[in-house]
């Protein structure tokens, strides 16, 4: 809680932040003062994230004089000062602890436009307790055409946590001279466009200690675009890094082991305490991850361990005299043959009853939450057909409005008048219109609008939940059709006559 009373958010944990607030115009919002205090760093955060600024995680404070030191000889015993700088995690974790689901859900949608990692296990502050942010990530849908798909041009659009691609993850047990994040951005990225995907240490602000960031569970994705020369992988994958050493997240590890089709364990000392491995459950495939240029590295210990924890020789990568660019084409070689091979796929979704096995909460669990959610599958699970669905539960909708529509337009624009007299045109148009709104006053209403109804008179928190549930199970529903209609559609207007 001290980090939090640092940066401003102690209300916050209780009285949560809201979406309304943070998109307030005021003068903190519209100021570029520069950022002197702890205080002033969330807002500076999530102003920039919600302009999809890639540099939001670069806040900091700026010392008042905006003097540059430059560190001679004499000085080298001088440590630079911490206490008014956070580890960028820090902060985004407190964030998230301090903000309702809605603003959770926009942080990660803009989170995720900026190719940040986003929260997939969000540890608590002052307990030793997880959260899965199923909620929060609801919002994302991911855009991609895997290799087998080149021919026929079409694209997959997916709701990401409905999306059964296979996750693969990577931890620490204990310390590892490998920098785990690093080596998992150019994992993900192109070389020639590098991103930082990951927070590592040698960000802005990445090299201060963590404080309350550490158990948390990142998650980012790849998504191919059906260009063998670009893409680093031919199908999606989902990768998951978790934040500390495994020892001390036990619950988070095993979470992941459950989870993912592989698991890859950085480690240097073998002869550290390895009792996380002992006996350990998991459907992943595990991997070690070493390097044989640290002086403590032994083979005869190596072998030694895969032999007591069942790890296969095959599944040990080692990292020798190479640079990262070679290091990091073995791991894609390994990545790409588990996206192949493993049948350990498991949706977002469905991680939430693995979840719920290992005492890790969910953000879904909520009372609101779960009671719009059934409101609003009652209305959207019967839309099957949709024009069906539109003539039976949205009857003045229907053909009589339109023909009503229409007679209005007539009245007021008299195209087919011709010669008559005006008011004696206007009169069977009005006489037409008042028998259709009999008719339209005839209809009882609907069950689906009923229960639209009862959502919308519920209390705030659950009316807002029910309204998005309802937009994402909408969503859902085009999802199904919208890629091949806009395919089709791009193909109309290629070949148009008029293009011609």
């Amino acid at each position: 809680m001290e980090l939090l009373s640092k940066t401003g958010l102690e209300d916050h944990y209780e009285n949560k932040l809201t979406l309304s607030t943070v998109l307030e115009i005021n003068d903190n919002t519209t100021s570029d003062e520069p950022l002197t205090t702890m205080q002033s760093l969330p807002g500076a955060f999530l102003k920039k994230l919600m302009m999809a600024n890639v540099n939001a995680r670069s806040v900091k404070c700026m010392s008042t004089d905006q003097e540059v030191f430059y560190y001679g000889v004499d000085n080298l015993d001088t440590d630079s000062d911490t206490s008014n700088v956070i580890h960028p995690l820090d902060l985004i974790t407190a964030l998230f602890l301090c903000s309702d689901g809605f603003l959770q859900q926009e942080m990660v949608q803009k989170m995720s436009m900026c190719q940040f990692a986003v929260p997939l296990l969000l540890p608590n502050c002052d307990k030793k307790q997880s959260t899965l942010m199923l909620w929060a990530l609801r919002d994302i849908v991911k855009k991609f055409r895997s290799s087998s798909q080149t021919a026929t041009n079409a694209f997959v659009e997916e709701r990401i946590v409905l999306s059964d691609i296979p996750m693969v993850s990577f931890v620490r047990l204990g310390e590892s001279s490998l920098s785990k994040s690093q080596i998992l951005n150019k994992l993900l990225s192109n070389p020639q466009q590098y991103h930082d995907t990951f927070v590592h240490h040698d960000m802005e602000c990445g090299d201060v200690p963590r404080q309350i960031s550490d158990g948390l569970v990142e998650i980012s994705w790849y998504f191919p675009c059906g260009n063998r020369n670009i893409d680093m992988f031919t199908k999606p994958v989902a990768v998951a890094n978790l934040r500390g050493d495994i020892r001390s997240f036990e619950t988070q590890f095993s979470f992941l082991c459950q989870t993912s089709a592989a698991v890859y364990i950085f480690i240097d000392d073998f002869e550290a305490d390895l009792k996380v491995l002992e006996g350990k459950s998991t459907k992943a495939e595990l991997f070690l991850v070493v390097n044989s240029q640290r002086k403590t590295f032994k083979v005869d210990t190596l072998k030694k361990m895969i032999t007591q924890y069942s790890i296969k020789e095959t599944n040990v990568i080692v990292k020798k005299k190479q640079n990262d660019a070679e290091f990091v084409k073995t791991l894609q070689s390994s990545v790409g043959d588990i996206i192949e091979k493993s049948k350990n796929r498991l949706t977002i979704e469905n991680m939430a009853d693995v979840a719920h096995q290992f005492g890790i909460l969910v953000d879904e669990d909520s009372d609101a939450c779960q009671s719009a959610r059934t409101m609003a599958y009652e209305i959207t699970r019967n839309i099957t057909d949709t024009i069906k669905f539109k003539d039976e539960q949205l009857p003045l909708q229907g053909q009589i409005w339109k023909e009503l529509s229409q007679l209005e337009k007539e009245r007021c624009r008299l195209r087919k008048a011709g010669d008559a007299d005006i008011e004696q045109y206007k009169s069977p148009l009005k006489k037409k219109e008042e028998e259709l709104r009999k008719k339209l006053n005839q209809f009882e209403m609907s069950d689906a609008m009923a229960s639209f109804i009862s959502g919308l008179s519920s209390s705030g928190a659950e009316r807002s939940y029910f309204l998005k549930w309802m937009r994402i199970n909408l969503d859902n529903l085009s999802l199904q059709n919208l890629s091949a209609l806009r395919d089709r559609y791009k193909d109309l207007c290629q070949h148009s006559p008029e293009k011609k």
